[in-house]
C-alpha cells in the first residue's frame, strides 16, 4: 500500500476537480530524511518549506506550512529513516476554467518513498551526461520554482538515453546551459565554481543553495551566471546536485570527459548527504 496523506488524513483522496490534476496548479518539494543511524530529521526542512511559502507567493496562494504539518513530516522522518518525503500543494477545486477561485483551500499532499539505490553508486562512482534533444522554455515567471507543470521534463525523460549515459543535459530555447533533468549543476574552472542563472527556466534546488552557501564559507568563489556549453567544455570538474543524492560528480558529457573533483565527498560531509552503502 502506498504511503500517501492528502491533508493529514492516510491514504485521502482527491477530487478529480483539484486545479493541481486539471492545470498542474501548484508546486511541490522533494525531502530526504537522515539514515538510521542519525538523529531522526527531514533534510534542511526549514529551507524547503519557506521555498514552497514564496514559490506559493508568486502564483498567488497565501500558505504556510502548520504545526501540524511539520510535525507530521519530522514523525515520518523518525518512522522513515532514508527515504524520499514528497510534499505536493495544489490550489485545490473551484474556478471557472483557468481563472482561479478568489478563496481557496489549498491540498497538502504527502508521500513517502525509498530513495533509489543507484544513487549511492553514482555518489561513488559519478555519472554521464548526454545533451538532451529537447530544451526548455524560457518563462521569467516560472523560473527556479519546482511548480507541477512538468511536461518538459516527462518529455524529456521519454528520450532513450544514450548508452552509458545516466541522465540529461537540458538547454534552454535559446541554447543556454540550465541543469540536469533532475540536478542543478555546476562546472569547476580554474578554481572558481560556475553555476547557470535560474532566470529563465529551470529549478533553483534546496540543495544548489545549500551547496553555495557551503562553497562561500569554505573560501570558493561562486559565479551565477548564464552558461553557453563552451563553458562546460572548459571546466576541469562537473558535478550536479539535488536533494536526495546530494552532490555527485559527473565524468563524462557528451564526448568531453571531466576528473572527479577531490572536494566533491567532502562537501557530501558537510552537507551530510552521503548516503550509506
Amino acid at each position: 500500500m502506498a504511503l500517501v496523506w492528502v491533508n493529514q488524513v492516510a491514504q485521502g483522496t482527491v477530487s478529480p476537480f483539484d486545479r493541481g490534476l486539471a492545470y498542474g496548479d501548484g508546486v511541490f518539494a522533494t525531502m530526504r530524511t537522515t539514515a538510521a543511524n542519525q538523529p531522526a530529521a527531514v533534510l534542511f526542512i526549514d529551507y524547503h518549506l519557506s521555498r514552497l511559502q514564496q514559490s506559493c507567493l508568486r502564483l498567488g496562494m497565501h500558505w504556510q506550512a502548520s504545526d501540524a504539518l511539520t510535525s507530521q513530516l519530522l514523525s515520518l522522518a523518525t518512522q522513515y529513516p532514508q527515504h524520499c518525503i514528497k510534499l505536493l500543494l495544489t490550489r485545490g477545486e473551484g474556478g471557472r476554467g483557468y481563472q482561479a477561485p478568489t478563496q481557496i483551500q489549498i491540498n497538502e499532499i504527502v508521500s513517502v518513498t525509498p530513495i533509489p539505490e543507484h544513487y549511492q553508486q553514482w555518489q561513488q562512482q559519478g555519472i554521464a551526461l548526454a545533451t538532451s534533444p529537447i530544451a526548455l522554455a524560457r518563462q521569467p515567471l516560472l523560473a527556479g520554482m519546482k511548480h507541477l507543470n512538468r511536461l518538459e521534463q516527462v518529455l524529456i525523460k521519454s528520450q532513450p538515453l544514450v548508452a552509458n549515459t545516466q541522465d540529461w543535459l537540458v538547454c534552454d530555447t535559446d541554447g543556454w546551459v540550465i541543469e540536469s533533468s533532475m540536478a542543478n549543476i555546476f562546472a569547476i574552472i580554474d578554481g572558481k565554481v560556475v553555476t547557470p542563472a535560474i532566470t529563465h527556466a529551470g529549478v533553483s534546488g534546496v540543495m544548489r543553495e545549500q551547496f553555495i552557501d557551503a562553497l562561500l564559507q569554505d573560501g570558493f568563489k561562486v559565479m551565477v551566471k548564464p552558461m553557453r556549453f563552451d563553458d562546460i567544455k572548459a571546466a576541469e570538474h562537473i558535478v550536479i546536485t539535488n536533494s536526495l543524492f546530494g552532490v555527485v560528480d559527473v565524468h563524462t558529457i557528451d564526448q568531453f570527459q571531466f576528473s572527479r573533483w577531490t572536494h566533491t565527498s567532502r562537501f557530501r560531509h558537510v552537507l551530510s548527504v552521503n548516503l550509506p552503502s
